[in-house]
């Protein structure tokens, strides 16, 4: 069984979220349990499982994906001097739906 936060508590609504951004393809939101003090989570709409399965015909959505990561990293970078943008593969991605995060501060926990 796939683990898939994203698609399965943010996007179907179970879990709600503070949204900074949304397009038609990508969500960024204000993380529902950060590690940091301001963690945003970035996130396209539709199921991709990583950054290395990405598809050459989903290079639009990654496009797409990184404007909404460049403003939300821009507005934390505004509001603090400065912030951290990062994704996890393999082992390290908790939940297999392709996401980064925009973060500010020094880890909670």
């Amino acid at each position: 069984m796939m683990n898939d936060f994203y698609c399965d508590q943010v996007l179907s609504g179970k879990t709600q979220v503070k949204k900074v951004f949304e397009t038609e393809n990508v969500l960024a939101y204000y993380h529902a349990n950060p590690y940091w003090p301001v963690h945003i989570v970035a996130i396209p709409k539709k199921h991709i499982s990583s950054l290395i399965t990405l598809e050459e015909s989903e290079n639009d959505l990654l496009l797409e994906l990184f404007e909404v990561i460049k403003k939300a990293a821009n507005k934390v970078t505004e509001e603090n001097g400065a912030c951290r943008v990062l994704t996890n593969l393999g082992d390290y991605q908790d939940s297999k739906h392709l996401h980064w995060h925009i973060v500010f501060g020094e880890k909670l926990r």
